[in-house]
């Protein structure tokens, strides 16, 4: 038999784990991950989210449990989101001193200072229509909104929080919120922005969790439409000139496309939120014996980081640390 003439052979870096690990293209650690998580009002609360198995909601009295099991786990950042027992036209239980998410943070720093705190600023859980800012009409008005994220950024920076995330899509909310942050002293607090944020079926598990859907109509008068891809570019080059220091894509599996495109237009950090439908359909397709979760788990979120992603939200934070520790992923 002749001898075959194979100069270039792909196959001779995959022939052992050390070599593969070695050439290895995408790489994460457990610094780049951010675990959302769910704050209400009451006591000695810790209840299942029906939609998302295994994530719950807590008080602020049963916070530190939660925050201890992250901390064990290699994550060092959360994400917080408030669900208030009373809601109102303006929201105006979003930046309260007393509120939820003010209360939570200064628990959590008391006890789990070694955490890093990011705040979602938005105003659908806060209101009483569950739009994301004061309406006019059926319609969000956009300008008479900015201030009052401004002042829930404000707040949530005074109470203890590291980093402020605007996700409610409103124009000009960077700079609003920087321009306040910054006359208040705190020109260090950095921005995420979520910049990129799509009108998406995928957040449905995520309205049952916050209870912050809409009363009528829908988000897509601010949130993006999924047909688009130029205005992503569009949408992170504006917050940017604002002054986001992070900007975000969410959802993350079905926009990997946007999040290639968004990592090669620009030069902050990138992050991307894989959101609670992506978390959902991984959990009711395992329970159902479908696809091995493992596997799944951590071949989702290499996807995500291989489009070009720094930074990856997501609800099995701490399932990827371990997988991470255990060199099956990073």
């Amino acid at each position: 038999m002749k001898e075959l003439e194979i100069l270039n052979r792909p196959r001779r870096l995959r022939s052992n784990l050390i070599l593969r690990n070695m050439v290895r293209e995408t790489r994460m650690d457990k610094a780049s991950l951010i675990y959302p998580i769910f704050v209400k009002e009451g006591q000695g609360i810790k209840e299942e989210i029906s939609s998302m198995e295994n994530q719950f909601r807590y008080s602020v009295d049963m916070l530190p449990y939660a925050l201890e099991e992250i901390a064990k786990s290699g994550v060092s950042s959360v994400m917080l989101f408030g669900i208030p027992n009373k809601k109102d036209e303006c929201g105006s239980g979003a930046w309260m001193q007393e509120g939820v998410v003010q209360k939570a943070l200064m628990k959590a720093k008391s006890e789990h200072p070694e955490l890093y705190y990011i705040t979602d600023v938005c105003m659908c859980e806060y209101t009483s229509h569950g739009h994301c800012g004061m309406l006019k009409g059926e319609m969000v008005d956009n300008d008479k909104t900015l201030p009052l994220l401004a002042k829930t950024a404000l707040s949530h920076v005074q109470a203890g929080a590291d980093m402020v995330a605007p996700s409610d899509m409103m124009d000009g909310r960077v700079k609003a919120i920087r321009n306040l942050l910054d006359s208040n002293n705190y020109t260090d607090t950095p921005i995420m922005s979520y910049a990129v944020k799509y009108a998406s079926a995928f957040y449905g598990p995520f309205r049952e969790a916050a209870g912050s859907a809409p009363a009528f109509g829908d988000r897509k008068a601010y949130q993006m439409d999924y047909h688009n891809r130029k205005e992503a570019i569009k949408e992170a080059l504006t917050d940017i000139s604002e002054g986001a220091d992070i900007i975000m894509v969410k959802p993350a599996l079905s926009y990997l496309d946007i999040i290639r495109e968004v990592s090669n237009e620009i030069n902050i950090p990138l992050a991307a939120y894989s959101v609670s439908g992506e978390y959902a359909m991984i959990k009711a397709a395992s329970k159902l014996g479908y696809i091995q979760e493992d596997n799944m788990i951590c071949e989702t979120a290499t996807s995500i980081y291989r489009a070009g992603a720094g930074i990856l939200l997501t609800y099995y934070a701490k399932e990827l640390a371990k997988f991470m520790d255990e060199g099956r992923i990073g």
